[in-house]
């Protein structure tokens, strides 16, 4: 069992003795820090209570933590009263999604939704979908760095396209190998390991065995595996099941992401997932969860639809939906989804987050949108809404039909950390999930402060060591000497997410510095300008 869990690798890094070096002079005489924080209390990043200490930074990595008063320093900052934390990992972001050049970190590489929160890593290619060309991918970030680092997974739907097309079908032992060696490709480029989107088309249309067989190849070199299982409603305990055999077959850790609960027939169902999770670690399968700090989900509206209606492309989509037999086949499968599962049993429950064909029906529930047109907002006209939505190209949906009281006890469960399954979005455009914004920064206030949920040290490791160790991040995500200097300083009492899913264009507040691989890119918040990000490998 390949098990990255807990474990720290040895950090690649020789630290001398007190951040001395010999200059020629006085072998004794320690080389200046170029930077030292001074004062502030020091969150390792190990869920453990902080420390009032200085930070020694020389280039990109932390030299030396406790009293450094007195050392030589290039500069020095006072950030007594505030907390000095690693830098925030997102180990599930859309923060590159589509064309490069023209979304994500390649056309906004400030990345202030992240900065503003204290993230300073974040981690691409989930549920499914990724580049296949992991390397040319990590070069162009390279060649235009943002202010973030920037490592990514191999998509199982992306890699399933490329060799079969959106065929509802079991590969042949041909395709088979053929996913198997991209998959390896992959990972041999720097890939963290294999995620899916069994939700999605065409991974969908996949069997178990297929998945374990592409899995076992990025447990071979090291991966993970990390699922947006098949379903979140009423098939959830059988596909929290599943993504635990996947893991127990291929071999290598396995990790359910945005972990929920979705629609109001599971309410409560999230007690039956976690003693799962609890029971397949007992038995030494290495089994652990991501959450969004939300009870509401995001994704295309293609969703409320039932999987065997979407294969193929446009054209047969459009074709099934213009025969009245297979019509009405497909609005019952919506109604049915509307009812229990992502609609919440509640027309209004179901927000267009961005719709670039018709903006006007941006912010707006189905509800609100049957009222307008003078329909009734009943569930057979809203799965007629469904039905026009995709038939004019689709839209960004957010589906409030989960319970705050899962996601608490998601949030609460040791083997869960916190990840945005959140991109970058252009200020105004649209109207998309508040998680965006405000998913780290809502932890420390809603979760931490107001309710004590969890505590601030918990909440920590689950952004920070706790996601690091997951891929092997062994010099990021935690505050100590060798480490690499990602570190957000910021006032634990005044942090605060302010995006709403009315308003969700607002960026957090209460983060005061953020340096990645020591250099700032927030500074007295204020950006720098600065794009120190780094592609991050596996290997």
């Amino acid at each position: 069992m390949n098990s990255r869990f807990f474990r720290v690798l040895p950090v690649a890094f020789v630290l001398l003795m007190s951040a001395c070096t010999s200059t020629g002079k006085n072998k004794e005489e320690p080389v200046p820090f170029d930077l030292v924080l001074e004062g502030g209390s020091v969150w390792k990043g190990w869920g453990s209570e902080p420390m009032v200490a200085d930070i020694g930074i020389r280039d990109d990595r932390i030299v030396a933590i406790g009293d450094l008063a007195g050392r030589d320093a290039e500069q020095r900052i006072a950030v007594d009263g505030l907390a000095v934390v690693p830098g925030f990992i997102d180990i599930h972001s859309h923060a590159v999604r589509g064309s490069r050049g023209k979304s994500g970190l390649f056309r906004h590489p400030d990345a202030e939704n992240y900065i503003r929160q204290g993230v300073t890593t974040v981690i691409g290619g989930p549920d499914g979908g990724s580049e296949l060309s992991i390397s040319t991918l990590l070069g162009d970030f390279e060649n235009t760095p943002a202010t973030i680092n920037f490592g990514t997974f191999v998509g199982h739907n992306s890699v399933r396209q490329a060799v079969m097309g959106r065929e509802k079908r079991a590969p042949s032992s041909e395709e088979l190998e053929a996913m198997k060696t991209l998959v390896a490709t992959a990972m041999q480029e720097g890939a963290f390991g294999l995620s899916t989107g069994l939700k999605y088309i065409p991974g969908a249309y996949s069997k178990t065995d297929e998945v374990i067989e592409l899995a076992r190849v990025a447990g071979q070199y090291g991966g993970i595996y990390i699922s947006h299982m098949r379903e979140e409603g009423l098939d959830l305990i059988k596909s929290v099941k599943e993504t635990i055999r996947i893991g127990e077959e291929a071999g290598l850790p396995a990790q359910i992401t945005h972990h929920k609960v979705m629609g109001v027939d599971m309410w409560g169902a999230s007690t039956q997932t976690l003693a799962l999770v609890d029971a397949a670690n007992a038995r030494g399968v290495d089994v652990s969860s991501d959450q969004y700090p939300y009870a509401a989900s995001s994704t295309g509206i293609s969703v409320l639809f039932p999987a065997w209606s979407l294969a193929g492309n446009s054209e047969t989509q459009l074709a099934r939906f213009n025969d009245p037999e297979i019509r009405a086949r497909i609005k019952e499968g919506i109604v049915y989804n509307l009812i229990h599962d992502r609609g919440g049993d509640d027309p209004s429950r179901v927000a267009i987050a961005n719709c670039e064909w018709d903006r006007s029906l941006n912010g707006k529930n189905f509800a609100e949108v049957l009222t307008e047109r003078g329909i009734a907002a009943n569930m057979e006209n809203a799965a007629e809404l469904a039905l026009e939505i995709e038939e004019n190209g689709g839209c960004f949906g957010i589906f409030h039909a989960m319970s705050t009281e899962d996601v608490e006890r998601i949030m609460q469960h040791p083997r869960t950390m916190i990840g945005s399954d959140g991109g970058i979005h252009v200020a105004g455009e649209g109207v998309p999930h508040p998680r965006n914004y405000g998913s780290f920064s809502r932890v420390l206030a809603h979760y931490v402060r107001d309710k004590q949920v969890i505590t601030a040290g918990e909440a920590i490791y689950k952004m920070t060591k706790m996601p690091a160790d997951r891929i092997g991040l062994s010099d990021r995500g935690r505050l100590q000497a060798g480490a690499m200097a990602d570190i957000a300083v910021m006032d634990l009492d005044t942090v605060q997410d302010h995006a709403t899913f009315a308003q969700p264009h607002q960026y957090s507040t209460g983060v005061k510095h953020v340096l990645v691989n020591g250099v700032f890119v927030l500074r007295d918040r204020k950006l720098t300008g600065e794009r120190p990000g780094r592609s991050l490998r596996s290997r």
